[in-house]
């Protein structure tokens, strides 16, 4: 582009050698993957004196009067900080903020992309609760809403409850709540599929960090009532003692049974199993759900079950990859998420709106298959069809 500096040119081409060398994912990052724009053109003295002194002044003036001006004289309303620390990034763990970069840059893109919305990330160099709070609290201003990204449990829950008490913007932890929504469109259809109801359901959750433990809170939301969540240690159950805060409250509503033991334990005579932490699962424990089964593997970049062994037992299968059918991709919530969200200036993002996101994303697939219980993120009007139904339940 013309108003790249010069050292830009000289940097790439520095550098184009070794990207082609390392392949086509570094090919695509060289240089970085966003840049600010401007909207509108500083032609001349005139554009000059109205983009900045003396004309900014008046505007700055009427915010001061009326805050809520900010949110149509300035960016804010349609930009997003994505916040990471980067201790929980994809399936890498805790690579640290720099390294968490490119994921963040990423999720910038994918807001433009699919929801219009400009994103900055916001890589920070603690992993301490009460810093990360606050330095998000001072940053927030700048900001129509707060985007948590990749940042590890139980740390996570702690992070996002403070911050939705301490500020006016929504704010939203994709990690929890994103998963929990494509799950739960994904899960409704498939039990169209297999023709069982949603409620009565025996679903078995191998994970109970930030994914599994949203997944659970809004499955129990929509309906579900026989839910059991394992982790390392095993099921979450009434055996089980030095739980965190979080698991003791999600234990109080789950495991109706009162399952112990291995998680191979919950499996038996499930309809549903959902992983969410990458740990693996043998052919036979999927043979001993319930008839028609289905399996949501969805550990990146392994499944917990190769797709192609759970099919032998499971009528419906999903995955978090894009090279099996049925991927279960936040990228089907978040984008319309946050759209609606902004659009209608809501200061929070409560349970409804993500119920009404998962109902939006179920509508999507009219006659749900075996192979086809989600809608492809680029299938037209995706995020326009969530962000109205999120706005709605504003």
């Amino acid at each position: 582009m013309t108003d790249i500096l010069p050292v830009r040119p000289l940097i790439e081409r520095t550098w184009a050698e070794d990207a082609r060398q390392r392949g086509p994912a570094f090919e695509a990052h060289l240089g970085g993957k966003i840049e600010t724009m401007s909207m509108r053109a500083v032609s001349g003295a005139a554009d000059l004196a109205l983009a900045y002194t003396p004309g900014v002044a008046a505007v700055c003036t009427a915010i001061n009067l009326e805050p809520g001006l900010v949110d149509v004289y300035t960016g804010r309303g349609n930009t997003v900080a994505i916040v990471t620390d980067g201790t929980a990034v994809l399936g890498l763990g805790n690579i640290g903020p720099a390294a968490a970069l490119p994921v963040m840059e990423g999720k910038s893109q994918l807001f433009r992309r699919f929801g219009g919305i400009n994103a900055v990330p916001i890589c920070l160099a603690t992993t301490d609760v009460d810093a990360i709070v606050e330095t998000v609290i001072r940053i927030a201003p700048g900001f129509g809403g707060i985007h948590l990204e990749d940042i590890s449990a139980p740390r996570c829950f702690e992070i996002e409850a403070r911050l939705i008490e301490a500020l006016d913007v929504p704010v939203y932890h994709d990690d929890q709540h994103g998963t929990a929504v494509v799950t739960l469109a994904a899960l409704r259809n498939a039990s169209i599929v297999v023709d069982k109801e949603l409620s009565t359901l025996r679903v078995a959750i191998s994970g109970a960090g930030a994914s599994g433990i949203a997944v659970a809170r809004l499955l129990l939301d929509a309906g579900v009532t026989d839910i059991t969540l394992g982790d390392t240690e095993g099921l979450i159950g009434p055996a089980r003692s030095g739980l965190t805060q979080v698991k003791e409250t999600i234990r109080a509503t789950t495991n109706p049974s009162g399952l112990n033991g291995d998680f191979a334990t919950a499996l038996v005579g499930a309809d549903v199993f959902i992983g969410v932490s990458g740990a693996r699962i043998t052919e036979s424990e999927i043979a001993n759900m319930a008839n028609d089964a289905i399996v949501f593997a969805l550990a990146n970049p392994e499944p917990e079950i190769h797709p192609s062994v759970a099919s032998r037992h499971a009528a419906v299968v999903a995955t978090g990859r894009s090279d099996f059918p049925n991927q279960i991709n936040n990228l089907l919530c978040f984008p319309g998420l946050f759209r609606g969200v902004l659009d209608a200036r809501a200061g929070s993002v409560s349970s409804a709106m993500k119920l009404a996101a998962a109902d939006a994303l179920t509508a999507l697939v009219p006659r749900p298959a075996a192979n086809r219980i989600v809608p492809n993120a680029f299938d037209p009007g995706v995020a326009d069809a969530v962000a109205s139904a999120v706005a709605a339940a504003v």
